[in-house]
């Protein structure tokens, strides 16, 4: 398989999970209003609030993969898809198999996670920085 092929089967992959999620985060936001409108007595109270905390926390997790997923989507539909943005090298396949929405190879991955920053483009920002002073 080439890997414009594969790139295109990957497609697919993201957008069914994108739409499990949106399904999914349907579900947990309408359990969190569920939650809210419940009451009763103190340890009920104390089980609901655990399960809320859960049921938020799950949902922060999905919408972050969620948004991950829609940039990875723009890419596709801008061509650039499969590129890591900090070297502009091919992600490798495995990589993206695994990980449909990366958008560092497993170099520059670990370059942005030793740097303590959250993006790449604060990592670069940084680098020219350091250059400017």
């Amino acid at each position: 398989m080439s890997r414009n092929e594969a790139l295109k089967e990957l497609q697919n992959v993201l957008v069914t999970r994108r739409n499990a999620l949106r399904a999914a985060l349907k579900g947990d936001l309408s359990c969190l209003r569920e939650l809210t409108g419940a009451s009763g007595e103190l340890a009920d109270f104390a089980l609901d609030s655990v399960c809320g905390e859960t049921t938020s926390r799950m949902a922060e997790v999905e919408s972050m993969e969620l948004a991950h997923i829609d940039e990875a989507i723009a890419r596709i539909n801008t061509g650039d898809f499969g590129a890591c943005q900090g070297c502009d090298k091919p992600i490798p396949l495995a990589r993206l198999e695994a990980l449909p929405q990366a958008r560092l190879c497993i170099k520059c991955q670990i370059k942005l996670e030793n740097s303590g920053f959250k993006d790449w483009s604060e990592l670069a920002d940084a680098a020219y920085d350091s250059i400017d002073s």
